[in-house]
């Protein structure tokens, strides 16, 4: 684990009604009900409160100068949006195509935005029912993990499959789950603050091929390499060993110097495990520790692979891998909490949804090369569509995409003042109170996540993330990979969910411990397994 606890997207407390409330920096919702291993493990452990009721959601929605919109107007158009989304959705399942030209998911839903917006004859009222449409959308950037719908690929959009049940909460977090997940994990072979520097994996006349090529190859690319007149790389799979940790100089966490230096006894111990060693795989940790192992499941997230999948991996990964990372989206979205000393939102609205003015788009377009940099340093906070009340004190607002990543470069103060600002004005009220205290997110700044979650971009497809996916073989006889993928990013229906990075674990693991004589399989559940059946739906 590259952190200092298990799980790297946590929590903190904040003392909220004079009680500590548990806020989640990362993954908010169980997403569904049925079939989902996440909520099985829930109920399991007693996480899920089945007596718990949940409060009316009354959401309200405001101009810039403060003006209410009436909610018969704001649900007649959300019913709508709806409708729009979920025709996009169809064309995954269907043969029909979309109008020409018409690629992305935003593009879409505009194009029959203006079709409905065309009946209302009150340029006010159709105004009004305009920026209803714009705030919906960047609430789906939220959701879906991107800067823009526009980037999201239209016909892939139905390729996420929605389990039934709706978002469910725990009353403690989402970060419980990991303690019954970790319980039956023996303390020592649990490694935290360890990240991984490389990862060596053997391949056939991987270091030939690519010196033949014209790529470079470094030393300890080629100490690696099996020879000609090698056995057929199988050893590993009739081996006792599974990891052999390798200590430098009799310690654990030895102190790594310049390759080459002397007394370089980081660099000199991997060059000697890499030319001795008999495993499939040695991982390389920042902290010197070295791991020899048959098989390793990388399950590094998606906005990492992007960033060092070419130098991570020696050999590098394959081209069609390398292809499949950069066409898939990772994009950025993160949460702004502010805590108050005292209620100020009206007990009955548990959610304000801000409709900013959008600036005229040929006016936009005009100036786009121009000053699109200053816009988004003045106007980034346009991008928060809406603050929800997580308690009475403690409200939270989601932004995503270019507008994210700049918000991560300013303190929180500078974001707290702007959000007093936005409350201020939204609700025409000068007197809403400044936060006592502002946390926000940064995932795309930090260096283990580099962004939040996947999406499927324009011109990608299902079949990127089955390439990622794909594991490797140290040689083409090998009956068992030497490299498997897991992660959110691997599952081609479950993208972007807990559960889909759970279930891609789980079937990275499930490859390794079957047989490979093929044998009868005796599966003993209950009623209640809900994941018995998951394995006949196609869900890996």
């Amino acid at each position: 684990e590259k952190g200092r606890k298990v799980g790297f997207r946590l929590f903190i407390l904040v003392n909220c009604d004079s009680f500590w409330l548990q806020i989640e920096l990362g993954a908010n919702w169980i997403h569904g009900v049925l079939g989902n291993p996440m909520f099985e493990l829930a109920m399991q452990h007693g996480l899920v409160s089945i007596i718990n009721i949940p409060k009316p959601h009354k959401v309200v929605a405001a101009t810039e100068d403060g003006k209410q919109v009436p909610f018969q107007v704001l649900q007649e158009i959300y019913e709508a949006y709806v409708c729009f989304l979920r025709r996009c959705e169809e064309y995954f399942l269907c043969q029909y195509l979309p109008p020409p030209d018409i690629h992305s998911v935003g593009e879409h839903i505009r194009l029959e935005v203006d079709l409905y917006l065309n009946g209302v004859e009150c340029e006010k009222e159709k105004r009004v029912r305009q920026l209803i449409f714009e705030c919906l959308l960047k609430r789906e950037t939220c959701i879906t993990g991107c800067h823009s719908m526009d980037e999201i690929d239209l016909l892939e959009l139905g390729s996420y499959t929605e389990l039934q049940g709706g978002n469910i909460v725990l009353p403690s977090g989402y970060s419980s789950i990991l303690k019954p997940l970790c319980e039956h994990l023996p303390a020592e072979n649990v490694r935290l603050s360890c990240p991984v520097r490389k990862i060596h994996w053997k391949r056939k006349g991987a270091a030939r091929r690519q010196a033949a090529a014209g790529v470079p190859v470094s030393a300890s690319d080629t100490i690696l390499e099996e020879d000609e007149d090698d056995d057929d790389g199988n050893e590993s799979d009739d081996s006792d060993r599974t990891v052999t940790e390798v200590p430098i100089g009799g310690e654990q966490q030895a102190k790594e110097t310049e390759p080459g230096a002397a007394g370089s006894t980081v660099a000199d111990s991997l060059a000697h495990v890499l030319k001795h060693s008999t495993a499939n795989v040695v991982v390389e940790c920042d902290n010197g520790t070295i791991y020899e192992a048959d098989h390793v499941i990388c399950t590094l997230p998606l906005g990492v692979l992007k960033e060092q999948g070419e130098t991570i991996f020696a050999p590098a990964l394959p081209q069609y891998k390398m292809d499949s990372i950069e066409s898939l989206l990772f994009g950025t979205v993160d949460k702004i909490f502010l805590e108050y000393d005292r209620p100020f939102l009206n007990a009955a609205i548990s959610e304000i949804m801000l409709l900013w003015e959008q600036a005229d788009p040929a006016e936009s377009s005009a100036t786009d090369a121009l000053d699109a940099e200053q816009r988004l340093k003045e106007q980034w906070f346009k991008k928060i569509y809406s603050f929800s009340k997580v308690s009475d004190t403690l409200l939270l607002g989601w932004i995503s995409g270019r507008e994210a990543e700049y918000m991560e470069t300013l303190s929180h103060e500078t974001v707290a003042e702007r959000c007093t600002e936005i409350l201020r004005q939204f609700l025409k009220d000068p007197f809403v109170p400044k936060p006592k205290r502002c946390v926000c997110t940064s995932w795309k700044r930090q260096p283990f996540s580099r962004g939040s979650y996947t999406a499927i971009a324009v011109g990608a497809s299902q079949d990127d993330i089955d390439n990622i996916a794909q594991p490797l073989y140290s040689s083409p006889h090998q009956s068992k990979p030497s490299v498997l993928f897991a992660g959110e990013h691997t599952h081609a229906n479950f993208y972007s969910t807990v559960h889909g990075a759970y279930l891609s674990g789980r079937t990275a693991a499930q490859i390794l411990l079957t047989p490979d004589s093929p044998q009868e399989i005796v599966m003993e559940s209950d009623s209640s397994d809900l994941s018995s059946w998951i394995q006949g739906i196609a869900l890996d």
